[in-house]
């Protein structure tokens, strides 16, 4: 029997007949490399590449063009960036597991490279911040596009905005750029950055942020978060963002805006018409003097009058320190929005603060590590970026499977994410991997948290600090005193 080479190799060249026979018996035998060879998937230095990189559009991991930073190195602008992510997902993870996540994948590829941190490091300062910009925006936007329930009984986008504030390490140049809140003895403390966030009450992600001193007025760094708002929004704040000026020139553009009452301003029903239950129209004057963060032209354009309503609501809920509250807004149709409504949406401004508390607790915010500012603001975006990541998971499981967003555990699902997107970035095809992720969101739709309601949690500490002394002078001028602090002196 005579048979028919399909590939004759001599030498270099190749030769590929054009007939080539056909064996039925070695078709059962071959299937299976041919299945293990498509089965076979890229793998990634870490996790969470695979999975969020279809929360980001394309020219937000896109190389630069010109510069240094066109030479291919171990870290490239995308490595860098996801390794970043993973990075502020794991609390208080060095810069050395990272170093150590990218050498055990190049390892298994026959690549070694140089153990030392500085190398990461440098790449992390060569990262640009655009770069971190772009994913803020594009993760923002993918979770508000997959919280198909949005704010239940609005049809209108529902924006909150909010102050709080992170510690810096204790360095000449954040003391220079953030320094020690007013009273701290130099070298005793350590420089606060004062941010101020627009948070979409929708989907939960934060759409943008503006860094500034301790110091820093709210509104005055809320003017730079305007952009972000569109024809159509409704903006919630505190006490101070019911200034006349926010609620004067933000109608104008088509934004309405729902704030506690200004505390500097008093209401009287003498001057008000009343138009509900515990509802009135009053009519406010423009202010004589300009604020400083306005300019002429700005200020030229703010109306002499604007009409304000102010609705009174009383808090009957367990469990709220405040028992009463006076709402200042520029939704004045009391048809279209009822007061029992306007209530019920202020009550959720409440989400903002939760959201900075995940930020600042369940992912361990609330301390940078960087002792840089450059480096800071780089970091604070890193965290802001895997926040929305989150989000969008959990915007999604509570799409697909039809619960309450508010209900899925945050920390549950950082947790889940954690542990899930491990197992995905070792599955051997890309189908597995897409079981994985459905089990995942199923996994987030089921973790909820019990409703509590009256439950009552003072802010008290229970855990009892050590005994040790204050710092009270700087660290190389202090001096110990034997026995100082404890309960029992000897």
């Amino acid at each position: 029997m005579q048979i028919s080479l399909a590939c004759v190799s001599i030498g270099r060249y190749i030769y590929r007949p054009m007939n080539t026979s056909y064996f039925p018996a070695w078709r059962r035998k071959l299937a299976a490399y041919g299945r293990r060879g498509s089965r076979c998937r890229q793998q990634t230095p870490v996790e969470i590449e695979s999975q969020c990189r279809r929360f980001l559009s394309a020219r937000a991991l896109a190389p630069p063009t010109e510069g240094k930073r066109r030479r291919r190195r171990v870290f490239f602008l995308s490595r860098v960036f996801w390794c970043f992510l993973w990075q502020v997902l794991q609390p208080r993870t060095s810069c050395r597991a990272v170093v150590r996540q990218v050498q055990a994948h190049c390892e298994t590829e026959q690549r070694r490279f140089d153990e030392n941190t500085s190398a990461y490091c440098q790449a992390r300062g060569r990262l640009p911040i655009v770069c971190l910009q772009q994913a803020l925006t594009d993760s923002a936007r993918s979770a508000d596009r997959l919280s198909l329930q949005g704010v239940p009984g609005w049809t209108r986008p529902v924006k909150v905005v909010d102050a709080s504030s992170v510690r810096l390490p204790d360095t000449a140049a954040n003391r220079k750029c953030y320094p020690y809140p007013s009273g701290q003895r130099p070298g005793c403390g350590f420089p606060v950055m004062q941010l101020c966030g627009l948070y979409s009450l929708a989907s939960g992600a934060i759409l943008k942020t503006v860094q500034a001193p301790w110091s820093a007025h709210e509104v005055r760094l809320f003017k730079d978060l305007e952009a972000e708002l569109q024809a159509g929004d409704i903006l919630m704040g505190d006490r101070p963002f019911g200034a006349y000026v926010l609620l004067a020139l933000l109608p104008l553009r088509g934004v309405d805006v729902l704030t506690r009452l200004h505390q500097g301003r008093r209401f009287s029903r003498r001057n008000a018409k009343k138009i509900g239950p515990s509802q009135w129209l009053v009519t406010w004057t423009k202010p004589p003097k300009r604020p400083d963060y306005l300019t002429e032209e700005e200020w030229a354009t703010v109306p002499e009058q604007i009409t304000v309503r102010i609705i009174h609501v009383r808090v009957l809920a367990k469990g709220f320190r405040t028992k009463e509250l006076w709402l200042s807004t520029t939704l004045l149709d009391p048809i279209a929005y009822p007061a029992e409504q306007i209530a019920q949406l202020y009550l959720r401004r409440w989400d903002m603060e939760l959201c900075f508390r995940d930020l600042k607790t369940a992912m361990a915010m609330e301390e940078l590590r960087c002792r840089s500012p450059a480096m800071v603001h780089k970091e604070l975006l890193a965290f802001l970026v895997a926040h929305n990541f989150i989000r969008c998971l959990i915007a999604e499981a509570a799409s697909t499977h039809c619960v309450c967003r508010t209900r899925i555990s945050f920390k549950g699902a950082v947790d889940a994410a954690r542990s899930f997107y491990q197992a995905m970035r070792l599955a051997r095809s890309a189908r597995k991997a897409n079981s994985l992720y459905r089990r995942l969101i199923e996994i987030l739709a089921r973790d909820q948290v019990p409703l509590r309601p009256g439950r009552r949690e003072p802010r008290a500490v229970k855990r009892r600090p050590k005994p040790y002394c204050w710092l009270t002078k700087p660290r190389h001028i202090f001096r110990e005193v034997p026995h100082r602090g404890n309960r029992r002196a000897t």
